[in-house]
């Protein structure tokens, strides 16, 4: 059972989560992304609770609930996609200097 935390203050720690989504019931887990540049959180989270009834009641509480100064995105967190791009010939010029080419 996974919940998309969205819209949230830079300040929010994963301790803070905890305790709000502990109202609903039993949090197993607690994922908030941090930026790889900035070293600051990315302004959303991942929240596990331990059955699905616990997560709809957090959603339904939550979702549009004003906190820390923003309106909470709340919902059901959906399978990550995999981001790779196609690779393939393409065919056409890329970067390649087209002097060089020869016809």
């Amino acid at each position: 059972m996974s919940i998309y935390v969205g819209n949230l203050s830079y300040e929010v720690t994963s301790d803070d989560l905890n305790e709000v989504f502990a109202e609903y019931g039993t949090v197993s887990r607690v994922q908030v992304p941090m930026d790889r540049e900035t070293g600051r959180m990315r302004g959303f989270a991942f929240v596990e609770m331990a059955s699905e009834a616990e997560e709809a009641a957090a959603i339904a509480a939550l979702d549009g609930a004003e906190w820390m100064g923003r309106d909470l995105k709340v919902n059901k967190a959906k399978p990550r996609e995999d981001n790779k791009r196609p690779s393939g010939g393409g065919g056409g010029w890329g970067d390649k200097d087209r002097s060089s080419r020869r016809y």
